[in-house]
């Protein structure tokens, strides 16, 4: 064990340790969750020291051998597999960060002081405070490594669901002449094609794929150069003009100052906006599931339209029995970033005054939600979303003894005609299109066309959409 002190007094740290004092009150204070923060919010945090030390350089106030053993130490932090006996910190933490912070500061500190030949703990070589933190402070350094791990989490997000976007897209071609039932209110509406279900299942990613793009702008600026609420004490003019170019430069992100350099206090509405965006891809998703379970229900007592593939057995008790597993997953994760969102609003509105104390948990539970969604909509991909098939006896069943086709006689002969043929069609079982013909209300070119499905459905994709029937064959019944 090595004795280090701050203000409050001494305190043993263990001799391998390259945290030091503040991690070890940290972890004593704050045994919440049980996990470890976010690497990405270390990596960022790493990127924002090396950019900072390279501007307090460029100041003049970082004496060469201590910037350049601060840089060569975050690079080789960078490059290490993440290990969380350097960084083992709870996310959820109070002091607004200020652990986190501290920790990575005391971390590149340690690594420096053995690159400069020195043992860890000798501060006089490269100080945590003095020399990593210098021209920060928690207030702008946390918020913006928040941002940055957002930024840099968002990547593989992106890829997921443009996958997934264009795993739908296919099957929505495949699927393109499949005719099906159309429901409203969970009762038999009009003809659609199971192509145009799935092109339904797209269109809203799509728009979720804008808004998070939209959204995620609003994590570029950065508050860097702000130091303690927004003040720019202790923070020169050439690093103020010059980290976040350094940092953008690192990071290869198009990062840019903040107009006002206010700590998170005044800029967390940036992730509200933000955690709206994937709470509404979250909806999508869990929409998209319900409808698979619905459409895939049965196999005997359900729709039993669609057929998900097997991935696993689906009781304990029941044999043979075979669970939408995979939509139940992308369900729960989408409930867990719902939640997540109410948690994230409530964090930034109960800031006060000139900081927000509560930032840890923000981006606990942002990280989260874009991890899950991530990994929700790569396994709703490759485990449900390409393997499905429909079944098409069922579907011609269905469409054969629906009573929807008085939606396309009801110009003919009027609703009230063509709702009477639908209720004697449901009351006796017989098909429409034989209460249709003994009811000598048609011609034999109008019921051709009413229940010839492959006409009258249009592919909602196309200009032209919609159940329709050839004007030309449109008269009144007298």
């Amino acid at each position: 064990m090595r004795l280090e002190k701050d203000s409050l007094g001494s305190i043993e740290v263990p001799s391998d340790a390259y945290y030091g004092i503040h991690t070890q009150r940290a972890l004593i204070n704050f045994p919440i969750t049980g996990e470890q923060t976010n690497p990405e919010l270390i990596r960022a945090f790493l990127e924002i020291k090396q950019a900072a030390a390279v501007a307090n350089h460029l100041a003049g106030n970082l004496a060469d051998d201590v910037a350049d053993a601060i840089v060569q130490a975050t690079n080789q932090l960078l490059a290490e597999p993440f290990d969380t006996n350097k960084f083992p910190l709870d996310p959820i933490q109070g002091g607004a960060g200020t652990s986190t912070n501290m920790n990575v500061n005391e971390v590149i500190a340690n690594t420096a002081i053995e690159l400069l030949g020195g043992q860890k703990g000798d501060y006089q070589l490269v100080n945590p405070n003095d020399h990593v933190n210098m021209s920060q402070s928690t207030n702008d350094a946390y918020p913006s490594a928040g941002k940055l791990a957002l930024v840099h989490l968002l990547e593989p997000l992106q890829r997921e669901l443009s996958a997934l976007i264009d795993a739908l897209g296919d099957k929505a071609d495949e699927f393109a002449d499949v005719y099906k039932m159309g429901r409203t209110q969970l009762q038999d509406a009009v003809p659609t094609t199971l192509g145009n279900t799935f092109h339904a299942f797209l269109k809203p990613l799509r728009r979720d794929a804008h808004r998070i793009e939209i959204a995620a702008e609003g994590l570029y600026p950065l508050n860097l150069g702000g130091s303690a609420i927004g003040s720019g004490i202790n923070v020169s003019a050439i690093y103020h003009e010059n980290i976040i170019s350094e940092l953008a430069k690192l990071t290869n992100l198009p990062l840019k100052q903040a107009h006002d350099l206010f700590d998170a206090t005044q800029n967390l509405d940036a992730f509200i906006v933000f955690s709206g965006s994937l709470k509404t891809l979250a909806v999508n998703l869990s929409k998209m599931a319900n409808d698979l379970r619905l459409l895939s229900s049965g196999p005997r007592s359900g729709l039993n339209e669609i057929n998900l593939p097997a991935r696993q057995a689906g009781s304990s008790i029941m044999p043979g029995k075979v669970n939408p597993v995979i939509p139940e997953v992308v369900n729960q994760v989408a409930f867990e970033v719902i939640g997540n969102d109410a948690t994230v609003t409530a964090a930034v509105e109960a800031g006060q005054l000139e900081l927000n104390a509560f930032e840890p948990v923000i981006f606990y539970r942002l990280i989260a939600s874009i991890n899950h969604l991530t990994h929700a909509m790569k396994t709703l991909r490759e485990n449900a979303i390409v393997g499905i098939t429909y079944n098409a006896e069922q579907l011609a069943h269905d469409i054969d003894f629906s009573s929807s086709y008085a939606t396309a006689m009801a110009p003919i002969i009027g609703y009230n005609a063509a709702a009477k043929l639908a209720k004697e069609s449901l009351k006796t079982g017989l098909p429409l299109r034989q209460l249709a013909i003994a009811s000598a209300l048609f011609t034999a070119e109008q019921l051709e066309h009413i229940f010839r499905v492959e006409e009258i459905i249009i592919n909602s994709r196309t200009k032209e959409h919609g159940v329709v029937l050839r004007n030309s064959i449109h008269h009144t019944v007298e």
